[in-house]
């Protein structure tokens, strides 16, 4: 918890939090499905244990074994999938 106050996303600079499992469900989805790539245009096929996102929704990051991975060719830019 203590980390999330000062991360912050590296493209909008907006602070990021955790990812409730609700979303998350709707993200593994997506993914399940196949029409899902992150910014560096590889197409995701694997699930996301846990995740983090932006105060407005807008961009995903995956956390990889506790480590969020905060590069900007990783991140998700879900507002494309939930409308």
């Amino acid at each position: 918890p203590r980390l999330l106050d000062i991360l912050c996303c590296p493209i909008t600079r907006r602070p990021l939090r955790m990812l409730d499992g609700q979303m998350l469900d709707k993200v593994n989805a997506a993914i399940a499905s196949g029409r899902v790539r992150n910014h560096g245009g590889t197409t995701l096929s694997k699930a996301l244990p846990q995740a983090l996102v932006t105060t407005d929704g807008d961009l995903v990051y995956p956390v990889r074994d506790g480590i969020p991975v905060l590069l900007e060719e990783e991140c998700i830019h879900w507002a494309a999938f939930n409308d």
